[in-house]
């Protein structure tokens, strides 16, 4: 669309660009199909566009990727999207706020990846929102004010360097591609826009997400004081600083993301930190009949397929949605997979009901009552397993250690059978054969 384009359809529609908002609509034609070409649309590919507008860079996509999931915040907006993608099966049109846009609800669509020319007014709060991990979201092209993208990339040891920083490239490698000018837009903004691409950061460093985030924020909550003045006392900072080669003195801006996530593993004092499993670990090893036969070490009853016991435990909160955990890259057996809300072998000699409570305390730091609702028998999906299946509420905070978890999430049942059906791949089988069992019961009461 050109610029004429826009603004008559603006005016069709009484649309006043708000500042408030953040409205500046692209009109130069040749940077929108440049912008969305350096997203790699593909056949196969869902696209999240967060602030179409008028649908300058829209229209580039269609025909090019199999869904297009548009969000529009303003209703004038939203309305005239949608009577201009009527009828086409490919084209979504969301009236919503991108910062509150319920990203849950893509994970079915997997990979994602995300387009926008965001507001200058919320484009922190839309990229934390759909960019924060866990996210189905896994290459995003993104035009914001220059100044924004020049805080994303900041070095440390800079004044541009913060918490934004930390966030931003602790999980993504973001890279400047384009400067845009105020000639490019409608109305014209005072400063210059930048085009960053954006893929996850590839690492296997596994740390506490949310206590990262948490020292993080602390550090740079007094940017002229020193750390060891804002951090807890889980750890010892001059030990902690000595190791890390800072001096005691250090500021929170001269500490590299690699140190930070070095004090973030340093400062976890979750018992379980650096224990995903033990291969020395003694199982009851059984029979068909769940008869104990005798005990073997974890890695043998592994490897030899030998039956044994489990627990399977799903929490539901009161709006009856589901906590699944992202188990954490360090497991032996499907690293990365979504899975129950808890799940663990019995010890030697302990009860499936023992074993329950034990592995919801251990792995989420849930102290409730379980319900036992099937018991599910041995079969390659279980992992030779057999496994009695619980069921608790839970309402509070969580708690886990990064180790054994990666993730926690809550999930409405409905998406969750739909992401199911279209992506099975990317659950633990066992958690697939216990949802099964759950979901043909909680069926069968129409509940």
């Amino acid at each position: 669309m050109i610029a004429s384009e826009i603004i008559d359809v603006l005016k069709q529609n009484g649309v006043i660009p708000s500042k408030k908002l953040g409205q500046n609509f692209l009109c130069d034609a040749n940077v929108a199909r440049w912008i969305v070409d350096q997203l790699d649309p593909c056949s196969d590919d869902t696209v999240v566009e967060v602030g179409p507008g008028t649908g300058a860079l829209t229209e580039h996509l269609l025909g090019k990727v199999k869904r297009v999931i548009l969000v529009e915040f303003d209703a004038r907006l939203a309305e005239y999207l949608g009577e201009k993608f009527k009828g086409r099966a490919d084209v979504e049109v969301h009236h919503f706020d991108g910062a509150r846009f319920d990203v849950r609800s893509l994970f079915k669509y997997a990979p994602i990846k995300f387009l926008g020319n965001l507001p200058y007014s919320a484009g922190g709060a839309i990229m934390r929102n759909f960019m924060k991990s866990p996210t189905p979201v896994v290459r995003a092209v993104l035009m914001l004010q220059k100044e924004f993208i020049d805080r994303i990339v900041a070095k440390h040891g800079t004044k541009a360097y913060g918490v934004l920083s930390l966030r931003m490239q602790s999980e993504w490698e973001s890279k400047p591609v384009k400067t845009v000018p105020p000639e490019a837009f409608h109305p014209r903004p005072l400063i210059d826009s930048t085009v960053m691409t954006c893929v996850p950061r590839l690492s296997d460093e596994v740390y506490d997400k949310r206590l990262f985030d948490e020292l993080v924020r602390r550090g740079f909550s007094q940017r002229r004081k020193q750390v060891k003045k804002q951090l807890p006392d889980t750890a010892c900072w001059e030990d902690v600083s000595a190791e890390l080669g800072l001096p005691v003195t250090a500021r929170a801006e001269e500490i590299s993301l690699d140190q930070w996530i070095k004090i973030t593993q340093m400062y976890d004092d979750h018992p379980l930190r650096d224990l995903p499993q033990s291969g020395d670990e003694v199982f009851d090893v059984v029979d068909d009949d769940d008869v104990v036969v005798r005990q073997e070490k974890r890695s043998v009853v592994h490897a030899e397929h030998l039956l044994h016991r489990a627990v399977h435990v799903l929490v539901f909160n009161k709006k009856k949605e589901v906590l699944l955990q992202k188990r954490s890259v360090l497991k032996d057996n499907f690293p990365g997979a979504w899975d129950s809300s808890s799940a663990g072998h019995l010890e030697s000699g302990e009860s499936y009901d023992a074993c329950a409570v034990r592995e919801l305390k251990e792995e989420l730091s849930i102290d409730t009552e379980v319900q036992h609702i099937a018991q599910i028998r041995p079969c390659e999906n279980t992992g030779w397993e057999h496994i009695g299946l619980y069921v608790a509420r839970y309402d509070g905070a969580l708690r886990f250690p990064c180790s054994e978890v990666e993730h926690a999430v809550w999930f409405e049942m409905d998406e969750l059978n739909e992401w199911i059906k279209l992506r099975p791949e990317v659950f633990a089988t066992g958690f697939l054969e216990c949802w099964s069992v759950f979901y043909e019961k909680f069926s069968s009461f129409g509940e």
